[in-house]
């Protein structure tokens, strides 16, 4: 018997405990019969005001995840979206492939990785050079450039934020993203993209495509994007970009 309000799917999403963006992100985006389901990685130092610091905070993650899978599990969920972004850049392309095999294995299910889903965006989009926007230190913008390259896609600028701390993302302004993406943006950028599920870039994003007159592809749209043409809905949600509107 299906679930009485997860009748179409129950997602099961992964995401630190100190964002505090992408599970109301996600919850704005809601289609009807499609229920999230949240299991939290307790992350007890949120410190990444260095590139030190962030590879603590990616440590915390991996020793986590797997008893934040076997949490959400419990609810019996049919698919898994992960609510975090730096983890699946990591590595380039087999560091993702590799982050999706391990929840795979653990979980025996199809997930919705962040990277992923922008390599499935920039395909759609045909866009082979793009500006990115990150709340990242340093090193994690060299993966996030490492992986889009390995795709063939050109970074032709990006902007770390640096933010200090793992809820200071949730910080960042819009007028503050709205400058990051013009220092990114420019006459030879196809598309521009947007890392760290705990920036607030849904409708920014949707209204900097009508401003900038090209794709802007926030990560949390992205990946609940995939998340549900992977599953077969076709629902278009308006306000959070060309991709959920559109495709």
């Amino acid at each position: 018997m299906p679930d009485v309000l997860g009748w179409r799917a129950k997602f099961g999403v992964l995401a630190p405990s100190t964002n505090t963006v992408v599970e109301p992100d996600f919850a704005r985006l809601g289609v009807p019969g499609v229920t999230t389901h949240f299991g939290r990685i307790h992350i007890r130092d949120q410190n990444m005001s260095d590139d030190a610091g962030m590879g603590r905070l990616l440590d915390q993650i991996r020793a986590e995840i797997v008893a934040a899978c076997e949490r959400v599990l419990t609810c019996e969920p049919d698919y898994m979206v992960m609510g975090m972004s730096a983890e699946t850049f990591w590595g380039g392309v087999e560091g993702n492939r590799a982050f999706v095999r391990q929840i795979h294995e653990v979980t025996g299910l199809e997930v919705a990785t962040g990277a992923e889903a922008c390599r499935r965006a920039l395909e759609l989009y045909g866009a082979t050079r793009i500006g990115v926007v990150t709340p990242y230190q340093p090193v994690g913008d060299e993966n996030v450039v490492r992986f889009f390259g390995e795709l063939g896609a050109k970074v032709g600028a990006i902007k770390g934020l640096r933010c200090p701390t793992a809820v200071s993302i949730a910080h960042v302004t819009e007028d503050e993203l709205r400058a990051a993406l013009r220092e990114v943006d420019g006459d030879d950028i196809d598309a521009l993209v947007q890392c760290g599920t705990n920036l607030s870039m849904l409708r920014l994003a949707d209204e900097a495509e009508r401003w900038l007159g090209k794709p802007v592809i926030a990560i949390n749209a992205a990946t609940w994007w995939m998340a549900l043409r992977d599953n077969g809905f076709d629902d278009r949600i308006e306000g959070a970009g060309g991709l959920l509107r559109d495709h």
